[in-house]
């Protein structure tokens, strides 16, 4: 993960320098994952920590775009964006990204049109809420059934619009909208999710 973010809370905004993305040290990053074995690349330029504040679909833009083009031209490896912004996910596949990771499972409006028309894979994840309000008090009947029936939905809305179930990754979304016993449901759960497909 390589977050073209100033708040991301697995590194801190450590890419960030003067105000802005450092291109060359997140390069230099992305070098040493790949050196260290890294297969696919996943960039995102909107944090989704809990508590995040929403960031505009040019700002996002701004912050992945170099980075995504930088990385094709430059590594061999597969670029994933991060991202529920459809402008996004035209622009980036345009530029060599081959996966698209959405943390809202192709939600928002003109996500499943634009992500259909780039034929890249896509991981639909399960989020409860949005990442400002998804840890507050989260409730579920059976964490495993409710996020499992979630998916199966968004598989079908996918399937409607063109994307085929191959091109289909699914994310409980670990962290997300789940207290930690939700997550240890979830990961006692996952042979029962793995039946999904």
């Amino acid at each position: 993960m390589i977050n073209a973010t100033p708040d991301s809370f697995s590194d801190g905004g450590s890419l960030y320098r003067s105000g802005g993305l450092d291109i060359d040290l997140a390069m230099g990053r992305a070098r040493d994952m790949v050196a260290a074995g890294a297969a696919i690349l996943d960039i995102g330029g909107e944090s989704t920590r809990p508590g995040a504040a929403p960031v505009s679909p040019a700002q996002e833009m701004d912050r992945v775009l170099p980075l995504v083009e930088r990385v094709a031209a430059e590594l061999d490896v597969v670029i994933s964006v991060d991202t529920s912004t459809p402008q996004l996910m035209t622009e980036a596949a345009a530029l060599g990204a081959g996966l698209l990771n959405d943390v809202r499972a192709l939600t928002r409006e003109g996500a499943l049109e634009a992500a259909a028309a780039t034929g890249l894979p896509v991981c639909l994840m399960h989020m409860r809420g949005e990442p400002g309000s998804m840890q507050r008090n989260p409730h579920y009947e059976d964490v495993v059934a409710e996020v499992g029936a979630y998916l199966q939905e968004r598989v079908a809305a996918c399937t409607a619009h063109g994307l085929g179930r191959q091109r289909l990754l699914l994310d409980p979304g670990f962290g997300f909208g789940k207290t930690v016993a939700h997550n240890l449901q979830l990961l006692r759960g996952l042979p029962r999710l793995a039946e999904l497909g």
